[in-house]
C-alpha cells in the first residue's frame, strides 16, 4: 500500500478544509504535504486526523507543513520615531506578529523606516 493510499483520509480532509496551495508529494518512502489552512483551528483538524491514522505519529512517514493564513486588519504607514513594540501596542498586537505579517520588507525588526506600509495583522 502507497503512503498516499494509507493517508488518503488526511489528504481528503485537507481538500475538503480547502487548504490553499496544497501539494501532496511522496518521496523516499515519505508523504509530503504541504499547504496554508484559513486558521489555527483547521491546521489542528489536519494534525488530529494524522494521530488517528497514526497514533502517537510512530510511522514516521508524513511531514505535514501547514502554515496558518494571517488575517490582515488594517495597514500602517510608518512614521518617525514608530517601532514595532509602538505600532503593537496601539493595535494591541504583538510586535512579532507584525515583524512575521511583513517578513516581506521588514529584515530587521529593529529598523524600520518611515513611509513604509505595514500590514497589521489580528491575533
Amino acid at each position: 500500500m502507497s503512503l498516499q493510499d494509507k493517508y488518503r483520509q488526511l489528504t481528503d480532509l485537507a481538500a475538503d478544509l480547502r487548504i490553499s496551495n496544497l501539494q501532496v508529494r511522496e518521496q523516499d518512502n515519505v508523504l509530503y504535504i504541504d499547504g496554508t489552512a484559513k486558521s489555527a483551528g483547521e491546521k489542528d483538524q489536519l494534525w488530529d486526523a494524522y494521530n488517528k491514522l497514526d497514533p502517537d505519529y510512530r510511522s514516521a512517514d508524513v511531514v505535514m507543513n501547514i502554515e496558518v493564513q494571517q488575517e490582515i486588519a488594517r495597514e500602517y504607514t510608518v512614521e518617525n520615531g514608530d517601532s514595532l513594540s509602538k505600532i503593537g501596542k496601539a493595535y494591541g498586537v504583538s510586535w512579532q506578529s507584525i515583524f512575521e505579517a511583513n517578513k516581506d520588507i521588514i529584515k530587521n525588526p529593529d529598523l524600520i523606516q518611515v513611509g513604509w506600509k505595514l500590514k497589521i495583522p489580528t491575533e
